[in-house]
This record gives C-alpha cells, sequence and structure tokens, in this order.
C-alpha cells in the first residue's frame, strides 16, 4: 500500500524530526512525538514503525557519536549493556508472538508516572555521579536482557527506562546516564531497522526528511545536555515521562 508525498507535509516533517531527535537526545521518547505525525499523514501502519525506526536510529547514532566523542559514555563497560540489549531485545520479539502484551498498556504508563512522581521526590538523585549498587558488568548484564526483552516485547518508553535505571541503580549522573542509553538504544535501532527494511517497511520518501532533521535535533540535545549539564537533563526526563505514560494512557483508552 502508497500514500502520495505532498509538499504541504515537509514542514511537518521537518519539525517533528527535530524536535524528536532534541527530545531523543536528552531523555529519550521521541517516538511519542513521530509516530502520531506519521499515521497523521497517512503512512500505512504497517510502514510506521519501520520508518520511525529508520529515522531515529540516524539521532540516535549522532547523539550517541556526541557522547563518545565528549568521552561522556563509559565504553568499557557499556559494551555488555549493549550486547545483552541485543540478546534481551530477540528473546522479546520471539516471545510477542506467543503473548499478548495488553496487560502492558494498563501497568506502563503508570509505571512511568511513578518514576516521575521519584524524580520529584528525590531531587539529587542523578545529580551526580556516585558508586553503583551493583558490580558494574552484573548490572549491564540484568540492565540489557530485561530493558532489551521489554523493547522487544512492548517498546514505548524504552529509553526513559533506561536513564532511569543507569541513575537509580548504576549510579550514574543525568547526563551519563543519557549518553549510556543513547549508545545502547543505537544497537537495538539498528537491529531493528535492519529488520523492517529487509520486509519492506521503511517509506523513505518520508525517512530520509525526517532523518535529517533529527540528526539536527539530536545533536543540538547532546550538546544542550553536556552544557547545561544533570539538572536540565532531569528537568527535561521528568516533561517527557509524563507525556510519555499520558500519551500511553490516551492510546489505550482511545482503543477500548
Amino acid at each position: 500500500m502508497t500514500f502520495e508525498v505532498t509538499p504541504w507535509m515537509y514542514p511537518l516533517l521537518f519539525a517533528g524530526g527535530m524536535l524528536a531527535g532534541w527530545i531523543d537526545a536528552i531523555a529519550g521518547g521521541g517516538g511519542m512525538v513521530t509516530i502520531p505525525i506519521l499515521l497523521g499523514i497517512g503512512v500505512p501502519p504497517q510502514m510506521v514503525l519501520g520508518t520511525n525506526k529508520f529515522q531515529a536510529s540516524f539521532g540516535s547514532f549522532t547523539a550517541a557519536y556526541h557522547y563518545v566523542r565528549k568521552e561522556v559514555v563509559p565504553l568499557d563497560d557499556a559494551w555488555a549493556g549493549i550486547l545483552f540489549t541485543l540478546i534481551g531485545s530477540a528473546l522479546g520479539t520471539i516471545a510477542v508472538q506467543q503473548m499478548d502484551p495488553g496487560l502492558l498498556n494498563v501497568v506502563i504508563p503508570f509505571l512511568l508516572l511513578a518514576i516521575a512522581v521519584l524524580m520529584l521526590l528525590t531531587p539529587d538523585l542523578g545529580a551526580i555521579q556516585t558508586h553503583p549498587r551493583l558490580a558494574r558488568m552484573l548490572f549491564y548484564v540484568l540492565l540489557g536482557l530485561g530493558l532489551g526483552f521489554y523493547d522487544g516485547f512492548f517498546g514505548p518508553g524504552t529509553g526513559s527506562f533506561l536513564i532511569y535505571c543507569l541513575v537509580r541503580w548504576g549510579r550514574l549522573d543525568f547526563v551519563r546516564a543519557s549518553a549510556a542509553a543513547k549508545v545502547i538504544n543505537l544497537a537495538t535501532n539498528a537491529g531493528a531497522l535492519g529488520l523492517f527494511a529487509g520486509l519492506g517497511c521503511v517509506d523513505y520518501r518520508v525517512g530520509i526528511p525526517m532523518a535529517a532533521c533529527n540528526i539536527a535535533g539530536a545533536w543540538l540535545g547532546a550538546t544542550m545536555a553536556g552544557r547545561f549539564g544533570p539538572g536540565m537533563v532531569r528537568k527535561a526526563f521528568v516533561v517527557v515521562v509524563v507525556g510519555l505514560s499520558l500519551k500511553l494512557v490516551t492510546d489505550w483508552l482511545g482503543g477500548r
């Protein structure tokens, strides 16, 4: 199924791609901007997820590259997070074929809201980097398998959950947590994109202009995160988490 791409769509695609890249680079959750846009302009549902992964992957790479170049990401042990997130994502993708993820539509929004409330009640959390609660390697193995499985099984909010876990149990500050989350997420995005592209589920007419602006937004977001520090990232994180949870609740209510 194809649809016509008209000139009036491009300003919306440019603005949506840039805003999503900025949000993703700082706090995760850019999909809550781009997926409604793709659906709203008439992209066939079977093409939406693949096209969204295509444009988001460019922003993820840009933000991850920026953070790595600035030596914000602890790559010496983040590789374990990347590896086990890929394994967990594959397991989640297999599991979703056998199980109904509908219950998560109800549980996840409230879990996200609980995270936002916890952030507000613990203002010092994520302000500075401290010693992790678990051995770093064990932490990344558990994080990768758990959130990788969730990403493959359900998906929404994965970046935000990654940041929260890296702050809460990994004891990274918000800037380093956001940076590590982008590097780990880049691996899962690349894997998923390969699958979607192989199945022909990417509309490049829409994805390419969004990707170009997603790159610009990601670079701006990563730069701002480094310049303004954990306080700004924390505030953006809370806003994104609340917005994402409300969107998921609205989608669930609308689908009843």
